[in-house]
């Protein structure tokens, strides 16, 4: 058992933040658009306020990539190199966030409807980016 490429896991994890943003903006700007409106109109927030978040969420993404990869690197020792491994990494993360967003749901934060819409969306949006950093992740 070796140990982990930190650099690699940063290089995996960069790209990896790289395909999860452009698949949130294509997610967020086109097929959550009429639901992030109802929420906003909803919830009374402020259009310049929640436009103004996109730096942050571009963060996000970035250790959220990163954060995979890192997973993918400390399960392949037990499951092995591979996409297999990387879908488990994954999902796990997948999971986990929307555990926290069914939490936010029940707080009436979303939707019902905009919940599980983001939920299976949410799926390719991870499955992505964790699968190409985890191909560009090496332990030697």
């Amino acid at each position: 058992m070796g140990r982990i490429n930190v650099g690699r896991v940063i290089i995996g994890g960069l790209v990896a933040g790289v395909v999860a943003n452009a698949m949130d903006y294509a997610i967020n700007k086109y097929l959550m658009a009429n639901e992030a409106t109802e929420m906003m109109q909803r919830l009374n927030l402020k259009a310049d306020q929640v436009e103004g978040s996109w730096p942050a969420w571009v963060v996000v993404d970035f250790i959220y990539g990163m954060v995979m990869v890192f997973a993918y690197a400390a399960m392949r020792p037990r499951f092995g190199a591979g996409p297999r491994t990387a879908i488990i990494a994954g999902m796990t993360y997948w999971i986990a966030i929307t555990a926290v967003f069914a939490g936010l749901t029940a707080m009436g934060v979303y939707t019902q409807q905009a919940f599980m819409k983001n939920s299976a969306l949410a799926i390719a949006s991870t499955l992505a980016p964790v699968l190409v950093g985890a191909a560009i992740y090496k332990e030697d």
